[in-house]
């Protein structure tokens, strides 16, 4: 399946009054900090957040509390609790057994990244079938749609490079070897991903080494990865937990004669040969739940639960993050190597694994 930008949704629009009628419901699998994205977005939307289940009811109750109209707390074991879409937001290591729990009881998942923690647990993922959307939300992002089709005119690719800087989580244990990467794994994931889509709209197809080099003591907080595409191309590929903490988040593509520069941290905007282009301005009264694709990425699951249809960026493209990822680890334990992709690991081992225990 082809994955094509999707077009500017704007914030009451009609579009936004359409998916009102016979409109499916959420539930939130977990309460942390990136639920009040997905909150927000389903608030923007009109999508009713019927339940919120955590590890810690506290939590939970927390987050119930800041929906209108209040949410249902239940456990784990309840969900889907009624609701046709289940945002499983849990440590990677509970992916697989909470997206696997609300697939069974007949909801649409959408998936947080990173997918699972190994690629024998995504492996059994797409196995179960269902509707899941990987939740790489810049994807959906309205300055990503239009950086793909700037990139689609200025000719054949030269350069490529893409950055994720920004200082390290204070809350989670995003740091911890139990998680299953680091920086690469659970920041890198973002610019991967983007890579692998611009590749795919420029004809440049799909990626087919990776080589990486990782720092860090208890985990990996800066990586460094070239990936290359079947048409030669290069993307570098810059994941930092040692960067600022208002974050440097940005891609470029060029060619012989053109330059396409987007920004999306500290502030969003596009430039063509260094020449600023408008952009819509956000209407939602917090701008990132539309700049960073949270907005577009739950109106497609809701037109995919209403049509029957499947996104691209389902649990397949998820499995595939993770493959180029693992190469990237692998590449890393053996002193930057190029590895092919895939790589052909221990499906078994996270990531983290693939690095430290080679």
């Amino acid at each position: 399946m082809t994955w094509t930008p999707s077009p500017r949704s704007s914030h009451n629009s009609p579009d936004t009054d359409r998916l009102a009628v016979n409109q499916p419901t959420v539930a939130l699998c977990g309460a942390g900090l990136i639920t009040g994205a997905h909150a927000l977005a389903a608030s923007s939307l009109g999508v009713p957040i019927v339940a919120v289940a955590s590890r810690t009811r506290t939590r939970a109750e927390e987050r119930a509390a800041q929906i209108r109209p209040a949410a249902r707390v239940v456990e784990y074991e309840q969900l889907p609790a009624g609701a046709d879409i289940v945002i499983v937001a849990t440590p990677p290591g509970q992916h697989l057994e909470h997206a696997a729990h609300s697939l069974s009881r007949g909801a649409a998942v959408l998936l947080e990244k990173p997918l699972v923690r190994t690629l024998a647990e995504a492996d059994r993922l797409v196995s179960l079938g269902g509707t899941v959307l990987y939740g790489e939300n810049l994807a959906f992002a309205p300055l990503f749609t239009e950086f793909v089709q700037r990139a689609r005119t200025i000719g054949t690719i030269t350069h490529f490079e893409l950055r994720t800087l920004q200082s390290a989580p204070t809350w989670g244990g995003f740091l911890s070897p139990e998680w299953g990467g680091g920086a690469l794994f659970d920041l890198g994931i973002h610019p991967l991903a983007l890579a692998v889509l611009v590749a795919r709209a420029t004809g440049n197809g799909e990626v087919v080494a990776a080589r990486a080099d990782l720092r860090g003591d208890t985990t990996d907080t800066h990586a460094e990865a070239v990936i290359e595409f079947a048409s030669g191309l290069e993307a570098r590929i810059v994941s930092s937990w040692e960067g600022p903490e208002a974050g440097v988040w940005d891609m470029q593509v060029s060619s012989k004669t053109s330059v396409v520069r987007a920004d999306l941290r500290p502030e969003v905007g596009l430039e063509v040969n260094g020449d600023p282009i408008a952009l819509p301005k956000a209407r939602h009264p917090i701008p990132f739940i539309e700049q960073f694709g949270y907005e577009d990425q739950l109106r497609a699951l809701v037109d995919s639960v209403r049509g029957g249809h499947a996104s691209a960026i389902d649990a397949g493209f998820g499995r595939w993050m993770l493959e180029i990822v693992c190469a990237c680890y692998v590449s890393a334990a053996r002193g930057g190597e190029t590895i092919p992709v895939p790589s052909g690991c221990a499906r078994d081992k996270s990531p983290w694994e693939l690095w430290k225990q080679s």
